[in-house]
C-alpha cells in the first residue's frame, strides 16, 4: 500500500478507543533492560512473525528475561485478531508459535516505553515517523537494517507484505525476520554489554 493511502486511511495513532482493552495493551516485564516493538501494517502478518522469531533468538541466548518483545500496527484492521493462519503455520513449521499473539495498534506512548521500534518496510517506517516525537526518532528503524552483511539477504530493503499473496511469501517473511533476527540478537548484546558498563562507571 502506498504511503499516501496509509497516510489517508490510519494518520493518527492515539489512543485506542477500542472497548477490547487487551488490543491496546502493553505486555508487562519490568525486569526488561531492552523493549523491542515490531511494526507492520496490520499486525497479523509480518510484525507477529519478527515478535515470535525474536522471542525465540532471545530465549536461545539466555536474553529472554533481558529483553522485551512486541509487535504492533500502524493500523487498527485487525485489532485483538490473531495473526494470518498462514503466518501461524509457516511459522510453527519452524519451530515458531504464534497463534497466542493478538493485534494491537502502536499507541502514542510506544514511542517513549520501546527502546527499538523496527518497521517491516519504508510505508511504515514514514508513519512512525510522523506521529513520533523528534527527540525520540532514533529509535525507529527498519528491522531488515540488522540483516548480517555476510547473509545472502544482506542489502534486502524490507520485508515485504506476503497478504495478498502465497506461500512462498509467507516462507520469505521467515527468511528475512530470521536473518534479520540474528543480526538484532548481536546488536542487544552489545546495547546489554554497554548498559553493564555504563552501570559499572
Amino acid at each position: 500500500m502506498s504511503s499516501m493511502l496509509s497516510r489517508l486511511i490510519g494518520k493518527s495513532f492515539g489512543v485506542n478507543t477500542s472497548t477490547n482493552s487487551s488490543a491496546g495493551a502493553m505486555p508487562t516485564q519490568p525486569e526488561a533492560r531492552v523493549r523491542v516493538l515490531m511494526v507492520c501494517m496490520g499486525n497479523i502478518c509480518r510484525s507477529p512473525t519478527a515478535e515470535a522469531v525474536l522471542r525465540h533468538r532471545l530465549s536461545e541466548a539466555g536474553l529472554a528475561d533481558a529483553v522485551a518483545v512486541d509487535s504492533a500496527g500502524t493500523h487498527a484492521y485487525h485489532l485483538d485478531s490473531p495473526p494470518d493462519a498462514r503466518s501461524s503455520q509457516a511459522g510453527a513449521q519452524r519451530g515458531y508459535e504464534l497463534a497466542h499473539l493478538r493485534a494491537r495498534k502502536v499507541q502514542a506512548q510506544d514511542y517513549a516505553h520501546f527502546d527499538l521500534l523496527l518497521a517491516m518496510d519504508w510505508d511504515n517506517l514514514a508513519l512512525l515517523e510522523e506521529n513520533c516525537p523528534s527527540d525520540l526518532r532514533p529509535r525507529l528503524r527498519r528491522l531488515t537494517e540488522f540483516i548480517p552483511n555476510s547473509h545472502p539477504l544482506a542489502g534486502s530493503p524490507v520485508v515485504p507484505d506476503p497478504y495478498y499473496g502465497g506461500p512462498a511469501g509467507f516462507e520469505h517473511v521467515l527468511d528475512l525476520v530470521e536473518a534479520a533476527c540474528d543480526g538484532l540478537v548481536t546488536h542487544l548484546q552489545m546495547r546489554l554489554a554497554h548498559l553493564d558498563r555504563s552501570q559499572g562507571d
